[in-house]
């Protein structure tokens, strides 16, 4: 195990590398640059322009800049400056990814935490209105787009004044408690993060009572309820177990599109993420800000994968990773 480990780790290294290569590539073909807002500003002087483009290297072709990029990395571990805010990209990142991984963290926490129980409820009644109306509400949820959806619950909060409407806190959060504070900021969470897991919940519950529907057929099922087992034994003890392997392997994947639908819902609730920052950074060709932000994004999904792997293999004991 803890050799796959470190292969996977070190597979990393040239996937982030091709990644990081062709993310500076689309940022230098895009038309512009950080100065070109700047030098429509007659009060801006062309020798300010010149002098501030050396200074940030600007002048200097792509690949030349790349490197020196890679340089940095590796020799002292420097992902570069924000232009904008004359900051390390990782100090401009901070606060931006822990406020995306709560609300992905909770995303996640409302597909699993619905899709599993849902997807359960659905194959052991199979066909029965219970199934069928939530067939229906899946389906009824996959049709509706992300944007859509958020702007929906948007409304809702806005005519309803039961939740508030952007931001992630009170104006005066500084003025509360602790306890108060962590209400507050979970107030705020609410909506967004309903939006966020509600777009992968849809095709889990399914793939959940599918996943279980082939099992309870298999003979070892079958063989327990001809022992005379209660179903609620059979479906719990024996099947689900089981059933889950399928669905950890989608946890890698789940978190993929929790954080590119983080990007999506932080812009509708005004949520300060590293969405919002990303977006900020690509009207502003920030460059190093965006580079920063894509390979935050890549690692965590890299590292999701990892750890969906490893959950597999504690679930399921016959599996064993050179």
């Amino acid at each position: 195990m803890r050799t796959y480990v470190l292969r996977r780790l070190l597979q990393t290294i040239p996937l982030l590398l091709g990644i990081s290569a062709l993310t500076f590539l689309l940022l230098k073909l895009a038309p512009g640059d950080f100065l070109s807002t700047m030098a429509e500003n007659p009060q801006i002087s062309a020798a300010t322009l010149d002098q501030m483009r050396h200074n940030f290297g600007l002048d200097r072709p792509w690949h030349v800049q790349y490197l020196l990029y890679l340089r940095n990395v590796f020799l002292h571990f420097d992902f570069g400056q924000s232009f904008a805010y004359h900051r390390p990209v990782f100090a401009v990142l901070r606060d931006g990814l822990l406020n995306t991984l709560l609300l992905a963290g909770a995303g996640l926490v409302v597909t699993w935490g619905l899709a599993i129980p849902l997807g359960v409820a659905a194959a052991v009644r199979q066909y029965s209105w219970t199934d069928r109306s939530l067939s229906f509400l899946a389906f009824l949820w996959l049709s509706i787009p992300e944007v859509l959806s958020g702007l929906l619950l948007l409304l809702l909060a806005a005519v309803t004044g039961w939740f508030p409407v952007g931001s992630m806190h009170d104006r005066a959060f500084e003025d509360f408690g602790t306890l108060r504070r962590v209400t507050d900021v979970l107030w705020h969470l609410a909506l967004p993060a309903l939006v966020v897991g509600l777009v992968p919940l849809a095709g889990r519950m399914r793939q959940m009572r599918a996943s279980l529907l082939d099992v309870l057929r298999l003979d070892y099922v079958t063989t327990a309820r001809a022992k005379g087992l209660d179903e609620r034994a059979v479906v719990f003890k024996h099947a689900l177990r089981n059933a889950l392997n399928p669905m950890i392997t989608l946890f890698g994947f789940t978190i993929g599109s929790l954080l590119s639908g983080s990007i999506v819902v932080e812009s509708i609730f005004s949520w300060p993420g590293l969405g919002s920052l990303t977006i900020e950074a690509l009207q502003t060709h920030d460059q190093y800000v965006v580079l920063g932000a894509v390979l935050v994004a890549s690692t965590m999904l890299v590292l999701g994968n990892l750890a969906a792997d490893l959950l597999l293999a504690v679930a399921d004991p016959r599996i064993r990773h050179a």
